[in-house]
């Protein structure tokens, strides 16, 4: 279930955020410009970029490395759970910036959408999924063999 949700929000991110930085005036989706009034943005392409990399390719990259388990140096540094593999944590850091993400745009836009919902709840499940025991359990690092 895991995979599919970091699959889920990588490919829509990669999608609309690719939307935004082909057409930064946001007329692919459209958005119009005035959406971006509150915001220290004067078109889509920062937050189109911001998309496409945090939340399209960077949870590609979590599903990647909860599949193949890579032991990747950084994303060990960047680990404080050290019983867990590295991509237990950046499931949960992908949850939390979506959650962050969605908090940001309703305040911008001083609104909220039914896709504002979608995603803030998307963000509440990939952490719930990722804390629920038997999840934690499948992540644990046995140090005879997958530490050195």
């Amino acid at each position: 279930m895991l995979y599919i949700l970091q699959a889920f929000l990588g490919v829509g991110a990669i999608a609309g955020g690719g939307a935004l930085v082909a057409d930064p005036g946001g007329g692919l989706l459209g958005m119009p410009l005035t959406l971006l009034e509150r915001s220290p943005f004067s078109d889509f392409l920062v937050p189109g970029l911001l998309l496409f990399t945090v939340f399209g390719l960077f949870p590609l990259l979590v599903l990647y490395s909860m599949i193949r388990r890579p032991q990747w140096r950084w994303a060990e540094a960047l680990n404080p759970f050290r019983t867990l593999h590295s991509s237990w944590a950046f499931s949960l850091y992908v949850g939390f910036g979506l959650i962050i993400w969605i908090m940001v745009q309703t305040y911008i836009l001083n609104a909220v959408h039914w896709i504002h919902i979608l995603y803030m709840s998307l963000g509440l499940l990939i952490q719930v999924v990722t804390l629920w025991p038997p999840v934690q359990r499948y992540f644990m690092l046995d140090y005879r063999t997958e530490r050195r």
